[in-house]
C-alpha cells in the first residue's frame, strides 16, 4: 500500500474502517484479494505478491488484521527481503505485537523502509510499527488509541495533501452514513481521485520533483515510469450487538483491481470481496 486511512474505534457501529491504495510497478505479478494458505496451513485473505510471495494488507478468519506501507527515500539502503512478508508474519503467528516486534528489532535491516500497522479483533489491539521514524532506521512501535490515523509513504499521520484528504474523507463519512454503501461512496471516490497537489505542498523525499508530483495523487497513474495504483480496497468491519473485543464483528472487504491498459481510466475494473464475522 502506499496511501491508507483508518479508524479505530471511532465509531461503536463501524469499529474499523480501513480505505487503501496500492501503488506498485505495473509489471509486477499479482493475485487478486481470495483466500490461501501459507505453507504452514494458516489462511489468509488478501491479495498476494506472486514475486516475493507476501501481502500487502491481509486478514486471518481469526481475526488478525495487518497492512503495510513502503517508506519513500531518495537513495534507499540495499534490503534483502521483501516488505510484504512482514504482513504474512503477523497473519502466520498468534503473539501478541511486542513479542513481534521483539523478534523482528533483530533482523530488521534485512527490509527497507516500512509502516506496518498490526491488529487483532480478539484483543482488540493495534499498533504502528517502522525502521523510519523520527527515531531514525531503529524500530519504532506505538500502540494506537481509538482515532482516525493516516498513512502513505512518511511516518504515521504525516500531512502529506493526499493523506489528509482521505483521512478527512473517511472522519466526514463515519459522521455522516446511514448505512454501509453511504459510507463507502465517498471513500472510493477519494481513493479514485487523480487530483495532484499544488507544487508548493509536494513533500520532499528526495526524489526528483516530477516523481513527487506523479506521487501526489490519491490515484496514481505514471505511465512514464509504468508505475500507478494497481488496486483500492475498502474494509469495514461492522459490530453486531454488543461492539468490542467480545461482540459480534462482521468484516466485509472489497477490493478494485485497476487495469492501467484500459482505453478508458477504470473500465473494466475487477471487484473481488470477502465477508468474514467472529464472535
Amino acid at each position: 500500500m502506499c496511501l491508507i486511512a483508518f479508524a479505530i474505534g471511532a465509531s461503536t457501529r463501524w469499529p474499523l474502517v480501513v480505505a487503501a491504495n496500492r501503488d506498485e510497478f505495473l509489471s509486477r505479478p499479482t493475485q487478486p484479494l481470495g483466500r490461501w494458505q501459507t505453507d504452514a496451513g494458516q489462511d489468509i485473505i488478501s491479495g498476494r505478491d506472486l514475486r516475493a510471495g507476501g501481502t500487502w494488507m491481509g486478514l486471518t478468519p481469526g481475526g488478525r488484521v495487518a497492512f503495510l506501507t513502503n517508506v519513500r527515500e531518495a537513495n534507499p539502503p540495499a534490503a534483502p527481503r521483501s516488505r510484504g512478508e512482514l504482513v504474512t508474519r503477523w497473519l502466520a503467528q498468534s503473539g501478541d505485537a511486542a513479542a513481534f516486534a521483539t523478534a523482528l528489532a533483530q533482523g530488521g535491516a534485512v527490509y527497507g523502509g516500512f509502516n506496518l500497522v498490526l491488529g487483532d479483533f480478539q484483543s482488540n489491539a493495534w499498533t504502528w510499527l517502522s525502521n523510519r521514524s523520527a527515531t531514525g532506521s531503529a524500530l519504532h512501535m506505538q500502540a494506537l488509541a481509538p482515532g482516525v490515523y493516516g498513512l502513505s509513504n512518511a511516518a504515521l499521520n504525516t500531512p502529506w495533501p493526499k493523506t489528509t484528504a482521505l483521512q478527512n474523507a473517511l472522519r466526514a463519512s463515519l459522521q455522516a452514513a446511514s448505512d454501509p454503501e453511504a459510507l463507502q461512496a465517498p471513500l472510493w471516490a477519494a481513493l479514485g481521485s487523480r487530483e495532484r497537489a499544488p507544487r508548493e505542498h509536494l513533500p520532499a523525499t528526495g526524489v526528483p520533483l516530477a516523481f513527487e508530483d506523479a506521487l501526489s495523487s490519491a490515484f496514481v497513474d505514471f505511465p512514464e515510469h509504468a508505475y500507478g495504483t494497481r488496486s483500492s480496497t475498502v474494509l469495514l468491519a461492522s459490530a453486531q450487538g454488543r461492539s468490542g473485543a467480545a461482540g459480534h464483528w462482521e468484516v466485509q472487504l472489497e477490493e478494485r483491481t485497476h487495469p492501467h491498459e484500459a482505453p478508458v481510466a477504470g473500465a473494466d475494473v475487477q471487484r473481488s470481496h470477502a465477508v468474514l464475522s467472529w464472535q
